[in-house]
């Protein structure tokens, strides 16, 4: 079920009113209806996938009772291995088998070995990189007795499934989301005001914003043979804001919807695009899975506790899994490793946690030196997308080949429409750059902040006809 759909926006006041109206003396009959709610949200997709959560959820449940329990490290261990091999295991058989099969065929096809291998044709489940992560992680921190494990099954089931971030995240750590479940929940106007204000601007930046550059984002990849090297860059700019407004529009959607039920998701998104190095930029984009790599991979690795060489070893294995995560596909290892390379000078430089505040904060404008900054860290991001955004790795390098072509000064046809509404982000973030959102507009009068509602749900629903599904669905 998407965000996006009228079968969304019958099923969120339904189980809204059950939630608040009739089951709001019962903390258990709320997470039963949770529960039951999350699985009715997936299943709409395809519900023999169900099935996947549910095993992930019991494994993880039983392991995580299994693991307290253990009178041995040796057992601890042999329990969290479990746990870990059926995660990854499932994320892999879906995910994976395909491209180390024909991986594996092209290594031995490329010394004049053909062999005759077979790939399978697998659906991937929808969300399944996401909420194996989410619960693979409660495992971990039992282990390492970071949480203490749950008997309620219910909650627990809850927080793996929850629906309005089972599909594309934030991926949550049971440390935030489990005690949540487990405390009777208020409702809280304020919050609930707050939730619908950043659910209407995720909709505008989802379906006004993201699938207008989409379109000409799609045009230009799929035709860059025959395009010049201008339009190309442009091309590679509509695609960076389709995915950042498409995927930080979901977040939105998720935290907001979440509030609306008394629950708070964390930031996953902080205005990636205004930061001034490529450390900054990872620690604001997609915060809740660059996170889970830092927590779960980078730092057992050693993390940056060790000497250069170390660190930087640490540190490109991690975004190289991180690449691989994204996708079965070269492409996508090899996004992981570039900006991993981007990472390397600043180690040497010992600069990588040099920008933790926000950008000219208390100020109209940028000085000239952040300017250069935010302007240089967005064209490496920007070389980076077309690697993301391409179908293959051979396409990607074509793309760049004819972007720095002879007729790279050519002035394009631009779809003002695209760039109008880019241009109107860029100002709005900028503006309430110290916000959680754009729409947190309080402080304006009434009748100005009710004009505002109006006029972006009226430019949605004028948009609507052409939304697309999100991008991150794929992963």
């Amino acid at each position: 079920m998407l965000f996006t759909s009228i079968e969304y926006f019958l099923f969120l006041p339904t189980v809204f009113i059950l939630y608040w109206f009739v089951f709001s003396n019962s903390l258990r009959l709320q997470n039963l209806l949770i529960l039951s709610a999350s699985y009715f949200f997936y299943g709409w997709w395809d519900w023999r996938f169900l099935s996947l959560i549910i095993f992930s959820s019991t494994v993880d449940y039983v392991i995580g009772l299994k693991i307290e329990n253990a009178n041995t490290q040796v057992k601890r261990k042999i329990f969290l291995f479990i746990s870990i091999f059926t995660n990854i295991g499932l994320l892999a058989s879906f995910k994976y088998f395909n491209f180390f099969i024909e991986s594996f065929a092209d290594l031995f096809s490329s010394i004049g070995i053909d062999l005759n291998v077979t790939s399978l044709n697998i659906i991937l489940p929808i969300g399944i990189s996401f909420y194996t992560f989410q619960s693979l992680s409660y495992s971990i921190d039992i282990y390492n007795k970071r949480i203490k494990p749950r008997t309620d099954i219910v909650a627990f089931f809850s927080f793996v499934s929850f629906f309005p971030q089972l599909v594309a995240g934030p991926i949550e750590r049971a440390k935030n989301l489990l005690p949540q479940f487990e405390t009777k929940r208020i409702f809280n106007y304020e919050l609930a005001r707050d939730g619908l204000r950043q659910i209407l601007w995720g909709l505008f930046k989802k379906i006004v914003i993201a699938d207008t550059c989409a379109i000409q984002a799609d045009y230009i990849f799929e035709n860059h043979e025959s395009l010049s090297g201008s339009i190309l860059l442009l091309g590679a700019i509509y695609f960076a804001f389709q995915i950042y407004c498409d995927f930080s529009a979901y977040s939105d959607i998720a935290i907001g919807t979440a509030r609306l039920f008394g629950f708070n998701l964390m930031r996953n998104f902080a205005l990636p695009y205004f930061s001034r190095d490529i450390a900054e930029f990872w620690r604001r984009w997609h915060i809740s899975l660059s996170t889970w790599f830092r927590d779960y991979v980078y730092i057992p690795l050693g993390g940056s506790h060790s000497n250069k060489v170390l660190h930087i070893r640490n540190l490109m294995m991690t975004f190289t899994i991180s690449g691989f995560w994204h996708g079965a596909n070269w492409n996508f290892i090899f996004w992981g490793f570039l900006n991993s390379l981007y990472y390397i000078p600043l180690i040497f430089r010992n600069k990588q946690k040099d920008y933790k505040d926000i950008v000219a904060l208390g100020k109209a404008f940028p000085s000239l030196v952040e300017t250069y900054q935010i302007l240089s860290t967005f064209l490496l991001i920007l070389f980076a997308w077309v690697f993301f955004r391409s179908t293959d790795i051979h396409h990607a390098f074509l793309y760049l080949k004819n972007l720095f072509s002879n007729n790279f000064f050519y002035v394009p046809k631009v779809d003002y429409v695209a760039v109008l509404l880019i241009l109107f982000l860029l100002v709005s973030e900028w503006v309430q750059r110290d916000k959680m959102h754009v729409l947190q507009i309080d402080k304006l009068p009434i009748i100005l902040r009710w004009s505002i509602y109006f006029v972006l749900t009226i430019i949605i629903l004028l948009f609507i006809k052409h939304t697309k599904t999100f991008i991150y669905f794929q992963f």
